[in-house]
């Protein structure tokens, strides 16, 4: 990674939010999902980050080095007409907060809009410094 600019900082940086909201925007989908088995119950996701330095430019910028699941555990609820109840009569749901995700997502929103302000804005810079005579 050598000679980092403001720019690839910044891709890198979009790039990470875009992964929050994916995980947030998976976990909101799977809410409410329900299974037969405690196994089997999706469980919510969370990306997990690095810090990178660039000595060349002296720049950190932050990359996903994969995903997490929850430890959570799965919600029981007693529902013996569902059909993928077991024999006692209990299925399993995943331990989602959708509050929670909601408030992930729009962070990671907010997150994203401040990167391309600040990407706008050294880009207006840089073509006033060219401009200049």
């Amino acid at each position: 990674m050598g000679g980092m600019t403001l720019f690839g900082v910044g891709q890198r940086a979009m790039s990470a939010q875009l992964v929050r909201m994916n995980a947030a925007a998976s976990n909101l989908a799977n809410a409410g999902s329900v299974t037969g088995t405690e196994g089997e119950a999706y469980r919510p996701i969370r990306p997990v980050f690095q810090t990178q330095y660039d000595r060349a430019s002296g720049l950190s910028t932050t990359v996903v080095s994969g995903t997490q699941q929850s430890s959570a555990a799965p919600i029981k609820l007693y529902d013996p007409d569902h059909p993928l109840a077991d024999a006692e009569g209990n299925v399993w749901a995943a331990p989602v907060d959708e509050s929670a995700e909601m408030v992930e997502m729009l962070d990671a929103s907010r997150q994203y809009q401040n990167l391309v302000e600040a990407l706008s804005t050294a880009k207006q810079l840089m073509l006033e410094t060219m401009r200049m005579k």
